[in-house]
């Protein structure tokens, strides 16, 4: 009796073992050298609606409302686009906001992905919402982004997405044995046993989850952060209205574009997180410089995917 207890006893601490000492993902690579105070976070607060924080950023809107105006006869481009650049560009040129915590260690991610909400059905109430996930290919431009139409296109059609597959499969498990299904997807993601698969098609396994609110005429939300997936920013567009600023000590009127950020703090520090969000300001405030493709046969096109050695923060 006491040798097949031992046996038992060994082989469990065996596995034990084998979980805890798995640290390799299809999506990120583990961080060595974390800073004490950061790996003790991880366990403070174990989940990211622990670890929120909320940020705020005023977008002047002028040169890219004229933007827009400038590049939709070429491209069937509108505000979303624009979001979506500055922000995949922004996690290049800023790898420490492309981070995430996964089994309380953190994680480089080894892509940038944009995650954005959209109506499959324009100003439908009882629409189904679409999540399409978007992967930045490096040397892509602007231009390339009216690839975001064709997963609209698939999402407002009947083709089922891998979305649409993984819900319907969910929905019939029993609800006394959903919660039990949804648990062991997380233990699996905890232990780093997820399927490269299921991590690549699911959007919440992103680097940051984008909606733009204001193309439905509202403002600007803060949003939570999910305990599903890994993504730790979520960033709401709120609509673009007139407001008073002051600027050089006078007060002025400008069309600001409202930006609200939760960022789980575990990934880095908020200094590095500034210069993430200043970044994605600076770009929808002067998009003409930053992504170009203004010239009728696109010779001004600028890749968004770009490391720059002289930004801080890396």
């Amino acid at each position: 009796m006491w040798t097949s207890a031992l046996v038992a006893g060994l082989v469990g601490l065996l596995l034990w073992v084998l979980l805890n000492g798995k640290t390799s993902r299809p999506d990120g690579t583990l961080i060595a050298n974390v800073h004490p105070y950061r790996i003790l976070l991880g366990h403070i607060s174990p989940r990211r609606g622990d670890a929120v924080v909320f940020f705020e950023s005023q977008v002047r809107a002028e040169k890219l409302l004229a933007y827009l105006s400038q590049v939709k006869p070429r491209l069937d481009a509108d505000l979303t686009h624009c979001l979506l650049a500055a922000l995949l560009a922004a996690l290049a040129q800023n790898p420490r906001m492309n981070r995430f915590v996964v089994g309380r260690r953190l994680y480089q991610r080894n892509h940038v992905a944009v995650t954005f909400s959209a109506k499959r059905k324009r100003l439908d109430r009882e629409a189904k919402l679409a999540t399409p996930k978007l992967f930045g290919q490096p040397g892509e431009s602007f231009a390339a982004l009216e690839r975001i139409n064709g997963h609209l296109t698939i999402e407002r059609s009947d083709e089922k997405t891998y979305l649409d597959r993984e819900l319907s499969l969910l929905t019939r498990i029993p609800r006394a044995l959903l919660g039990r299904a949804v648990a062991l997807c997380q233990w699996l993601d905890y232990h780093n046993l997820l399927p490269a698969g299921f991590v690549r098609n699911d959007g919440l396994f992103t680097s940051v989850f984008v909606a733009n609110l204001g193309s439905l005429g509202m403002d600007a939300a803060f949003h939570h952060l999910y305990e599903w997936g890994n993504c730790p920013v979520f960033v709401v567009a709120g609509r673009i209205a007139e407001r008073v600023v002051v600027e050089d000590g006078v007060p002025v009127v400008r069309k600001i574009l409202p930006l609200r950020w939760t960022y789980d703090e575990r990934i880095d520090d908020g200094l590095n997180a500034r210069f993430g969000m200043d970044a994605v300001v600076r770009m929808l405030e002067d998009p003409a410089h930053h992504f170009g493709c203004l010239s009728p046969d696109g010779s001004d096109e600028k890749p968004l995917l770009v490391e720059d050695p002289a930004m801080p923060g890396k």
